[in-house]
């Protein structure tokens, strides 16, 4: 089973320009998925990183991973719409070389864990078939909209630390 752009949109929250996945090549659903990311020049973030030798932030491949990861996990939720899949522990990343322009990013992950609220992946992103990160990602489903109670509580913290500083 593969997906277009279009289709991983169906899954994700995340859009342009923190949507790190163009592609799906190939997905088992509750086992594995393998992603492609098109690097180019183009992204916001070589601006920054680094003027004059831009390299893709590791952080981003790893996000990159914990996308990949999101999609398996939501593509058994019914209401995936209503929820998000956040981080919750990153574990063992390595950086073994740098993701640069023109590069096409091959990520892979594979579930270690699977439950209805979290799950662990073992994820690696190649480049050229050669290895560039991997890392072992937890996450878990929560909610995409806030309970109205902490939206209440948190807007009378701001406005009380306003008031504090003001």
């Amino acid at each position: 089973m593969t997906f277009d752009v279009q289709e991983i949109l169906e899954f994700l929250p995340h859009r342009y320009p923190f949507l790190l996945i163009d592609r799906v090549i190939e997905f088992e659903r509750t086992k594995r998925l393998v992603a492609i990311k098109n690097v180019t020049i183009n992204e916001p973030f070589f601006q920054g990183h680094f003027p004059g030798y831009p390299i893709m932030p590791g952080v981003l491949v790893v996000e990159a991973m914990a996308q990949a990861g999101g999609i398996i996990m939501l593509a058994e939720i019914p209401d995936r719409h209503k929820k998000l899949v956040v981080f919750t522990g990153i574990e063992k990343a390595k950086f073994r070389r740098p993701v640069t322009p023109g590069d096409q990013l091959r990520i892979e992950v594979e579930v270690l864990s699977f439950r209805s609220r979290a799950g662990r992946i073992e994820g690696k992103a190649m480049v050229d078939g050669k290895l560039v990160c991997q890392a072992t990602l937890t996450c878990a489903v929560v909610p995409r909209e806030r309970e109205q109670g902490m939206q209440k509580d948190e807007s009378a913290s701001s406005q009380a630390g306003a008031v504090a500083a003001g």
